[in-house]
């Protein structure tokens, strides 16, 4: 009888491992990062950020997901002459998966630059604001934000109490704002003797990414710092008209990072406007609908995979999920 009963157990326990991995298996050919289960529009909120120290607001729009409970927080820097009202389809998107999608507006560097001078001086006073001092503004921008979510997030009574995950926090951004994030991602600054990276930030996506021009071709000791999963996004055309950035400088970021949790894609045919909402001035070419359909898919497996400990989300981005929502010409790598 006992012999009997060993083997009947043992063969229940079987038929249980087996239904478990048979539902891991599920999932993991179930994931998709596109899938949105909520259809409603995400709850949006305006607030500022009053940094005190430096006398300085900040403005920042958020995207809430549908649950109440505390979600990972996902923040984005606009580029230069941008605003926190930019790349909404990125707030919406990653909202609609999970994420609290925090757009800060940079003063200094955003519309306020161009909005009110005469139109033969645009581009002059958008050349004078992509300058040291903006960019030292933006990477102390981060810090007083997040500082300020913690205190809302522990405020009774306030639209953001008990909504945020600050212990899972991405940071993103483009243009300049990929800037940015390098910066506070892990990036050295000033030849690697300046750092101002943030801690709280657990994982960053750089729209439009580039390696500093003055790095005595250094540049894994500018980017060695890294401690953190990146990923890369840009295109074949990504040449902004203000700035320095070629496609050489874009496409040396990855190669300088260490290994581990690092990405890279290449969009084939993808100008500078192909990450934000829509084509801008200066841009001559067609939107390709797929692109953004690409931007949204691996952004999304990515933060599911570093924010969330998503397993099935790690094994569609390193296996044959990117291939699924990219072109023939795409070129996507990881280390």
């Amino acid at each position: 009888m006992n012999i009997f009963i060993n083997h009947y157990c043992s063969y229940v326990t079987f038929l249980v491992l087996a239904l478990l991995d048979g539902l891991a298996l599920a999932e993991k050919q179930n994931y998709d990062p596109l899938t949105i289960s909520d259809q409603r529009s995400p709850e949006i909120l305006d607030f500022t950020v009053d940094d005190k120290g430096r006398q300085r607001d900040i403005p920042i729009r958020i995207y809430f997901p549908p649950q109440k409970t505390p979600a990972p927080v996902i923040l984005f820097s606009h580029g230069l002459g941008g605003s926190r009202e930019g790349c909404s389809y990125l707030g919406k998107h990653w909202a609609a998966r999970g994420y609290v999608s925090v757009f800060l507006q940079h003063p200094g560097s955003d519309t306020s630059v161009w909005k009110n001078a005469p139109l033969g001086q645009r581009m002059s006073a958008m050349q004078q604001a992509a300058g040291a001092q903006n960019f030292m503004l933006r990477v102390k921008d981060v810090p007083a934000v997040i500082d300020q979510l913690d205190l809302w997030n522990r405020t009774d009574g306030h639209a953001l109490t008990g909504r945020l995950d600050l212990k899972r926090i991405g940071m993103s951004g483009h243009s300049f704002g990929a800037v940015t994030t390098q910066a506070v991602s892990g990036q050295s600054i000033f030849h690697g003797n300046i750092s101002f990276t943030d801690p709280r930030i657990k994982a960053a996506i750089a729209f439009s990414p580039s390696s500093p021009r003055r790095s005595d071709g250094d540049l894994k000791q500018v980017f060695g710092g890294v401690k953190i999963p990146w990923m890369l996004m840009t295109g074949t055309k990504d040449i902004a008209p203000i700035g320095d950035a070629d496609m050489e400088s874009r496409l040396a970021v990855f190669p300088a990072l260490p290994p581990g949790g690092k990405y890279e894609l290449v969009l084939d045919g993808a100008e500078h406007s192909a990450f934000t909402d829509g084509i801008v001035r200066g841009n001559t070419g067609k939107q390709n609908q797929n692109h953004h359909r690409a931007i949204l898919a691996l952004s999304t497996a990515f933060w599911d995979t570093w924010l969330r400990d998503d397993n099935a989300a790690k094994t569609w981005l390193d296996g044959n999920g990117p291939s699924s929502v990219l072109e023939k010409n795409d070129h996507w790598q990881s280390k």
